[in-house]
C-alpha cells in the first residue's frame, strides 16, 4: 500500500509498471526496462523517524520514493498530495530570480519544491510558457551539476557518499542524505540493462578511447592523474541515452513522413535486384514512384539522420521534383524514368562494392544526381533547343543546355528554404556535394558520349593505382542513364516504345516549324529494330564494358572503413540498411558481376529476329505495292482502241511501277 503522504510522488512517477524512485529518473529514460522486477533498496543509513514507507521526510534534501513493488496502480482512483505539499507548492514564488547556485545543496530542495509547484499549476493551467520554461531549465542545471559532482571523484565505484547537512543528532543520527549523495549511490548497485553488464576488456582499446573521448565531458582534466580513465559504465550510460534519442528521433521521423502503402514496401523490398520493375512501383504508389524510391534509398543509406535532414521539408522538396518531372508530360524522360536511373544507381553502389570507395557526402551527391538529372525536361533534345532558338538554349549559348537547365532548376529549388534537404551540411560539405552533382549531371550530355569514354579507356590504362572519383561517378550515372537497353526484354521493350514515341512527337514540332527531321524522330520513316541494334552496338554496350572495368578497378582499391559508417546503422526499413562489402585493399584481379550481358545479347538477338521480320513485311509491302501499281498500269493500257503488243505493253507497266516507287 502506498502511504497517503507519498501521493503526490506516486502520480509522478506511476507509469504503469511500478512504483519508480525519483532517483532513477535518467535509468529510465536511457534505457525503458523491458520486464517487470520485484525489488526493494534500503539505505544503509537509518530512515527519519518521521519516514513512511521509504519515503524521506522534508528537511532540507529532496524526496526520494524507492522501488516498492511492481504492481501497477492503474486502478486506483485519483491522488492528492499532502496538506504539507500543498502547503509548501502554494508558498513557492515561481517569479523569484534569486536562486542559489546550482552546484550547492540547498539548490536540490529550491528545484524540487518548484518541479512540485509547477505541478500543482500545471494542473490548474496557470502557468505561463516562460515561467515554466525558466524553473524547468534551473532544475535541469541541478541535475547536470549533480552528475558533474558524482563524477568527480572515483571513490564513488565501489562506496556511497554520505553528505551531511548538519552535525550529527544526540542520537547518533544525521539529517536525511541530499540529492547528491543519493545520486552517487544510484551508481554503486548493479544497473538493470545489458550494455551495462559490458566488461571492459571486451571492447578494443581503441573503440573505448573513441567512445570516452565523444560520449563523456571531459571534466577538470588538469585534477586527472595521466592514467585515469573516464569508467565505461558512465560512457555505457551516454551511449544509451543517444540511443534512446536517436529512436524517439526515427520514430518521429518516420510518423511525419509519408506512409508508404503495404504494396510499395513489397515491391521496395526487391530494390536491390538489376531487373527491378519500377512500372509496378508507378502503378502501386499512385504515380509517385520517384518520391517513394528517393525516400527509402536515402533511408536505407542512413544519409537522413547522417544529415539530420527535416522530415516535412524531405517530403516537400521530393514532391517538387516529382511534379518537375511531370510537367511537361513526356512519355519517356518523365518521374519514372528518373525513378529507374535512381534504383539502377542503387544497384551499382550497393552490389559493386561501389559505395565503400566512397564517403557519406558522395553517395549523397550521387544519389541526388541521379534524383535530378533529367528534372523539368521538355522531351525534346539538346538540337531540337539549338535549332528552334529556344530560350534556354539562349540562356546556356547552345551548350548542354538541357543538362545546365536540370542543374540550375535543382539547385533553384534547394534554396528555398521549405525544400533545403541540405541545411544543415557544413559550408565544405556543400561545396563538395555541388561540385560533383554538377559535374555528373553535366556528362549525361550525349554529345559528350564518345570523349567521355576515350577519357575513361585511357585513365585505365594507366598503372597508377588512383582514380578521379568524380569522372568515374560520372560515367557510372551516364551509363545508369542509357541503360534499359540492358534490362530484361520486357522493360527493355517498353522503354524504346515511350523513347520513340517522345522522338516522334519531337518530329511532328519540327514538321510544323519546318525544320529537318531529327534522327529517328520521323513516324513514318525509322527502322525501329535497326536503330536498337546500332544503338546497343555502337552506344551502351561499349559503355557498360568500360563501366565494368571501372567497377573492377575500384573493387580492387576499395578499403573497408576503419569505422561503422551510417548506412551500417539498423532501420526497420523494408529492404533493412546497406551493408559495404569487405574487401581487402589491392587485392588485383577481383571482377564484378555484370547481369547487363545476358540481357544486352538477349535483346540483341530479339531486335535482330525483329529486323528480319520487319525486312520481309516491307519487302511483301513493295511486292504488293508493284503489283498494284502494274495492275492499275495494266487496266490502262487495255480498251477496244488499245493497239500495243503485248510485250510492249508489260515494259510500259515496268517503267510506270518504277517511277511511282522513286516518287
Amino acid at each position: 500500500m502506498v502511504d497517503e503522504d507519498c501521493k503526490n510522488e506516486v502520480e509522478v512517477m506511476d507509469n504503469g509498471e511500478g512504483v519508480i524512485e525519483v532517483d532513477e529518473w535518467s535509468e529510465r529514460v536511457a534505457s525503458p526496462p523491458e520486464k517487470k522486477k520485484d525489488s526493494v533498496e534500503e539505505s544503509s543509513a537509518p530512515p527519519p523517524p518521521s519516514s513512511k514507507n521509504g519515503q524521506l521526510s522534508k528537511q532540507g534534501s529532496l524526496t526520494i520514493l524507492r522501488r516498492s513493488s511492481s504492481r501497477t496502480l492503474s486502478g486506483r482512483g485519483p491522488r492528492n498530495s499532502s496538506q504539507s505539499d500543498v502547503d509548501a507548492a502554494d508558498a513557492v514564488d515561481l517569479l523569484q530570480d534569486a536562486l542559489p547556485a546550482v552546484d550547492t545543496p540547498e539548490s536540490c530542495e529550491k528545484a524540487a519544491l518548484r518541479l512540485r509547484a509547477l505541478l500543482r499549476h500545471l494542473q490548474e493551467g496557470e502557468v505561463a510558457v516562460g515561467v515554466l520554461q525558466k524553473n524547468l531549465q534551473y532544475a535541469a542545471d541541478v541535475l547536470d551539476s549533480i552528475y558533474v559532482e558524482e563524477t568527480k571523484s572515483e571513490t564513488t565505484k565501489d562506496r556511497a557518499i554520505t553528505i551531511s547537512l548538519g552535525p550529527p543528532t544526540k542520537k547518533g543520527r544525521r539529517p536525511p542524505l541530499s540529492a547528491v549523495a543519493l545520486a552517487s549511490r544510484r551508481h554503486v548497485g548493479d544497473e538493470e540493462d545489458e550494455l551495462s553488464e559490458v566488461e571492459p576488456d571486451a571492447v578494443p582499446q581503441e573503440v573505448r578511447e573513441w567512445l570516452a573521448s565523444t560520449f563523456t565531458r571531459q571534466l577538470n582534466t588538469s585534477r586527472r592523474k595521466t592514467d585515469e580513465k573516464p569508467r565505461f559504465r558512465s560512457v555505457a550510460n551516454a551511449i544509451r541515452a543517444g540511443i534512446f534519442v536517436e529512436r524517439i528521433y526515427r520514430r518521429l521521423s518516420s510518423a511525419t513522413f509519408l506512409q508508404l502503402p503495404p504494396e510499395v514496401t513489397r515491391i521496395l523490398k526487391s530494390v536491390d535486384e538489376w531487373n527491378f520493375d519500377v512500372w509496378r512501383l508507378q502503378e502501386a504508389s499512385a504515380n509517385t514512384p520517384l518520391r517513394c524510391l528517393a525516400y527509402e534509398l536515402l533511408n536505407r543509406y542512413g544519409l537522413l539522420h547522417k544529415f539530420k535532414m527535416p522530415p516535412a521539408t524531405l517530403e516537400t522538396f521530393l514532391t517538387q521534383v516529382e511534379n518537375g518531372y511531370c510537367k511537361y508530360k513526356n512519355p519517356y524522360h518523365n518521374n519514372v524514368h528518373a525513378a529507374d536511373v535512381l534504383q539502377t544507381m542503387h544497384y551499382m553502389l550497393s552490389q559493386t562494392g561501389l559505395m565503400n570507395w566512397l564517403n557519406d557526402v558522395e553517395i549523397l551527391a550521387t544519389l541526388v544526381a541521379a534524383l535530378i538529372h533529367d528534372f523539368e525536361h521538355t522531351g525534346t533534345t539538346n538540337n531540337f533547343h539549338v535549332m528552334s532558338g529556344s530560350e534556354t538554349a539562349i540562356l546556356y549559348n547552345d551548350r548542354a543546355v538541357l543538362e545546365n537547365h536540370h542543374i540550375c532548376a535543382a539547385f533553384r529549388l534547394l534554396r528555398a528554404e521549405e525544400h533545403n534537404v541540405l541545411v544543415n551540411l557544413s559550408r565544405e560539405e556543400y561545396r563538395e556535394f555541388r561540385g560533383l552533382v554538377i559535374e555528373m549531371v553535366l556528362a549525361t550530355d550525349m554529345s559528350s558520349h564518345f570523349q567521355q569514354i576515350k577519357a575513361m579507356k585511357a585513365m585505365l590504362a594507366l598503372q597508377d593505382t588512383s582514380l578521379d572519383k568524380s569522372k568515374a561517378l560520372s560515367l557510372v550515372l551516364h551509363c545508369c542513364d542509357i541503360s534499359h537497353p540492358s534490362k530484361n526484354w520486357v522493360l527493355h521493350e517498353r522503354w524504346t516504345t515511350q523513347l520513340l514515341e517522345e522522338f516522334f512527337r519531337q518530329g511532328d514540332k519540327e514538321r510544323e516549324l519546318g525544320l529537318p527531321y531529327s534522327p529517328l524522330c520521323d513516324r513514318n520513316n525509322t527502322l525501329v529494330a535497326e536503330s536498337q541494334i546500332g544503338f546497343i552496338d555502337f552506344i551502351v554496350d561499349p559503355s557498360l564494358g568500360v563501366c565494368g572495368d571501372l567497377l573492377d578497378k575500384v573493387a580492387a582499391l576499395s578499403v573497408p572503413p576503419s569505422t561503422p559508417t551510417i548506412a551500417e546503422e539498423p532501420h526497420n526499413e523494408p529492404g533493412g540498411p546497406i551493408k559495404r562489402p569487405v574487401r581487402p585493399g589491392g587485392v588485383v584481379g577481383v571482377e564484378v558481376r555484370r547481369p547487363w550481358q545476358d540481357c544486352l545479347a538477349a535483346n540483341k538477338a530479339r531486335w535482330k529476329e525483329r529486323a528480319m521480320k520487319d525486312a520481309e513485311i516491307r519487302a511483301e509491302m513493295a511486292l504488293r505495292n508493284e503489283k498494284v501499281n502494274g495492275e492499275s498500269g495494266e487496266g490502262e493500257g487495255d480498251g477496244p482502241e488499245d493497239t500495243i503488243e503485248e510485250e510492249e505493253g508489260e515494259g510500259a507497266k515496268g517503267e510506270a511501277s518504277n517511277e511511282e516507287n522513286g516518287e
